[in-house]
C-alpha cells in the first residue's frame, strides 16, 4: 500500500530502514544467498527505500517479493525493484570485482547502485531501459542516493549499449526469451552474462561464460521476472479448451494441430503412478527441466478454478501443472500422498485414444529423473549462434530461437534415457 513519501523520512524512518536493511542482509547470509563480503557490504550500504519512495518500509524490505514500480494499462507489472533474494543471488552469480565495466539491462536504480558499490571508483556501470519513465526515475533516484556516476541510457536493450562496451559483466534483470547477438558481441572474452532466460516455457536465471564459440552455463536457478519489451519481446501461445476451464500454455507454437485435441476429453481419464517421489518442500525446478528436455510437446496446463469441474487435478492446491501433448493425446503431472508424510508420489493423468501409452511415457521419465538426476548437478545450457550447424552442437535437447540455438544437456543422459530420449532433438 502506498503512503506519503514523507512517512518514511526523518530520523525515525531512517532508523527503521537501517534496522530492516540489517535484518534483510542477516537473513540472506543465514539462508546462504549472500556468500561474499563484497555483496554483503553493498547490500548493507545502499538504501533500498530511496528507490521505492512512497512505499511502506516493510514492503520495500520484503525478502522474497519485488516492489512493482510501474504497470501497463492492463495492470501487468512492466517494471519493479526485484526481490532482495533475487538481486543478491544474481550479484553472487556475477562475481563482480573492483574496476569492472558492467552493463545492467532493465533499469530501476537500486541494482545499479549495488553494482557501483561492487566495481568501486575505478569501475563503470551502465544501466539501460526502453521506458523513458523508468530511466528518468532511475537517474533521479541514483543522483539522490549519491550514485550520479552511473550511465543511465534509454534504448532498446536488444541491441545492447555498444558505446560503453565491452563489458566484463552483463546482468539482465528482465525476463528474456532469447540471447541477442549484441549481448554476446559486447561481452568481453572473459566476461559473464547473467540472464533470466525462458526455455521451453521455464524461466531460469543462468550465468553464462564464453567458451569454444558459444556461451556455457556455470550456474542456474529458478526465478521469475517482468518480461522484456521492445524487439526482444515474446508472447507464448495459448490453446483455450472446454470454454475456458482448461488452457494449454506453450512457449512457442502449438506442438500439434489444435483440431487433433478437439475430442481429447471425450474418454475417461487414465492414471499411471510412477513410484517416483519428491519431498513436500523439495524444489521442482530440475524435475520440470528434465521433462522439458525429455518430452516433445512439453507445455503447461492451467485450470480456471472458478470453472473447474475436477476433470484436471493439478498437484496440491495449484492451478497449473507440467503437461505434454502428442497427437490427439494430453497428459499432465500430478501428485498423491504416500505412507511417508514428508513425500508425495508423482503420477500422470492422461486423455485421448493413446492415453495409457502417453501416461506411461511421462511416468517413466519421472522415474528416470528420480533415479539419475534427483539431487544431482542439474542440466547444463549452451547458447550457439542461430546459423550453427547440427554437427557442431553436442547431444541434448536443442531449442531453436530467433537469434540462437540453446542446448539442454544432462549428466548420464545417454544412459538415463533408456532409448526414450533422442539425444539430438530439436524444438522450434
Amino acid at each position: 500500500m502506498a503512503v506519503p513519501e514523507e512517512a518514511n523520512s526523518g530520523a525515525a524512518g531512517s532508523d527503521r530502514a537501517a534496522e530492516l536493511r540489517k535484518q534483510m542482509v542477516d537473513t540472506l547470509i543465514v539462508e546462504g544467498t549472500i556468500l561474499s563480503a563484497q555483496v554483503e557490504a553493498a547490500m548493507r550500504k545502499v538504501p533500498r527505500e530511496l528507490f521505492a519512495p512512497g512505499v511502506e518500509l516493510d514492503e520495500v524490505y520484503q525478502l522474497y517479493n519485488g516492489v512493482v514500480t510501474k504497470r501497463d494499462e492492463e495492470g501487468t507489472s512492466v517494471s519493479s525493484v526485484s526481490a532482495p533474494q533475487v538481486q543478491a543471488h544474481m550479484l553472487e552469480q556475477a562475481e563482480i570485482t573492483e574496476g569492472m565495466n558492467v552493463l545492467e539491462i532493465g533499469s530501476g536504480g537500486y541494482n545499479a547502485a549495488l553494482i557501483k558499490e561492487l566495481v568501486g571508483p575505478s569501475g563503470r556501470v551502465t544501466t539501460v531501459d526502453i521506458d523513458a519513465d523508468i530511466t528518468e526515475r532511475a537517474s533521479r533516484f541514483l543522483g539522490e542516493a549519491g550514485y550520479s556516476g552511473v550511465n543511465v541510457v534509454r534504448a532498446d536493450a536488444e541491441f545492447g549499449v555498444p558505446e560503453h562496451g565491452p563489458y566484463d559483466r552483463i546482468l539482465v534483470t528482465v525476463g528474456a526469451w532469447d540471447v541477442p547477438p549484441a549481448w554476446v558481441e559486447q561481452l568481453a572474452e572473459a566476461g559473464r552474462l547473467i540472464v533470466p532466460l525462458q526455455i521451453r516455457g521455464l524461466s531460469r536465471t543462468i550465468a553464462f561464460e564464453k567458451a569454444d564459440g558459444c556461451l556455457v552455463s556455470r550456474s542456474a536457478r529458478l526465478f521469475g521476472f517482468v518480461q522484456m519489451q521492445g524487439a526482444g519481446a515474446h508472447q507464448g501461445k495459448l490453446l483455450v479448451m472446454r470454454d475456458g476451464e482448461v488452457t494449454l500454455r506453450m512457449d512457442d507454437e502449438v506442438p500439434v494441430d489444435p483440431t487433433a485435441l478437439a475430442g481429447v476429453f471425450a474418454m475417461p481419464r487414465v492414471e499411471v503412478w510412477s513410484g517416483a517421489t519428491i519431498g513436500r518442500f523439495e524444489p521442482w525446478a530440475d524435475t520440470q527441466m528434465w521433462l522439458a528436455t525429455a518430452l516433445s510437446g512439453f507445455c503447461r496446463v492451467v485450470v480456471d478454478k472458478k470453472l473447474s469441474t475436477g476433470l484436471i487435478s493439478p498437484p496440491g492446491s495449484h492451478s497449473a501443472a507440467m503437461a505434454v501433448v502428442a497427437g490427439g493425446n494430453l497428459a499432465y503431472v500430478t501428485t498423491r500422498s504416500t505412507s511417508n508424510e514428508d513425500d508425495v508420489e508423482f503420477g500422470a493423468h492422461a486423455f485421448g485414444p493413446d492415453a495409457e501409452k502417453l501416461a506411461e511415457e511421462v511416468a517413466e521419465q519421472l522415474r528416470i529423473w528420480e533415479r539419475e538426476h534427483r539431487g544431482g548437478p542439474g542440466p547444463q545450457f549452451r547458447v550457439y549462434p542461430i546459423d550453427t550447424a547440427d554437427d557442431q552442437i553436442p547431444d541434448g535437447r536443442v531449442v531453436d530461437k530467433k537469434h540462437s540455438r540453446i542446448t539442454i544437456s544432462w549428466p548420464n543422459a545417454a544412459n538415463a534415457a533408456a532409448g526414450q530420449v533422442s539425444l539430438h532433438q530439436h524444438t522450434k
